[in-house]
């Protein structure tokens, strides 16, 4: 798990296509190595790539062709920037949102304006992900945990205020970018609760249901 809290910017050492997947070195610029061990996960643009091999200022990640193919990863070359963070620890502030470091999808950078010293984005997602996103929600775009400003049918915006944009790819993006989204978890599991199967016999009382989330006010 993580926080979408940008560690560092790492930058892509080296890409080895191994049998279909690959291998990726990646130098990871101020991001602290001293207590990354091998096994350890580390956050490159959102996703979790396990370090197999550690050096103090690199480590190593293979990436499988599933990943290479929903996330924007098969797009990198050697030099590109990425945002890094470690996993997260229990004792760790969570200062962004949980985040599992698994991508949902592909969106694309729509438009791009200055509103005073921040910035603000207009994200257009997969149609598919677009009923997880929510105005004042969660959302992790590159590993970055932000707060999502206004939805508009499939697209949605977001305000990057001058430090973020500063520590982190960000200030990179163009219009085309396309970028790695990972939806609040919560909504996922919510969409879970409210479609799964129901069998009367089988469920618990007190379950919850469309209409205990209306009565609660959730909806």
């Amino acid at each position: 798990m993580f926080t979408g809290i940008i560690e560092a910017e790492g930058t892509i050492r080296k890409i080895q296509p191994v049998n279909g997947d690959a291998k990726m070195t990646i130098a990871t610029g101020k991001l602290d190595m001293s207590d990354v061990k091998i096994g350890d996960s580390i956050a490159c643009n959102g996703v979790c790539l396990t370090a197999v091999e550690l050096g103090h200022d690199f480590y190593v990640a293979d990436v499988s062709a599933e990943t290479l193919t929903v996330s924007t990863l098969g797009h990198l070359k050697v030099g590109s920037q990425v945002n890094l963070e470690k996993a997260l620890r229990l004792q760790d502030r969570l200062g962004g949102h949980l985040v599992s470091g698994h991508v949902d999808g592909v969106g694309k950078v729509a438009s791009i304006r200055q509103e005073a010293r921040s910035w603000r984005y207009q994200i257009e997602s997969p149609v598919a992900l677009s009923k997880y996103i929510a105005a004042k929600g969660s959302i992790c775009i590159n590993g970055i945990s932000l707060t999502v400003n206004q939805v508009d049918g499939n697209s949605f915006d977001v305000n990057i205020v001058p430090h973020t944009r500063q520590e982190t790819t960000i200030k990179d993006f163009q219009v085309g970018t396309e970028v790695n989204l990972e939806v609040d978890l919560l909504a996922r599991y919510l969409e879970r609760m409210l479609t799964a199967p129901q069998d009367d016999e089988q469920t618990a009382p007190g379950g919850v249901t469309e209409t205990l989330l209306a009565d609660r006010g959730f909806i």
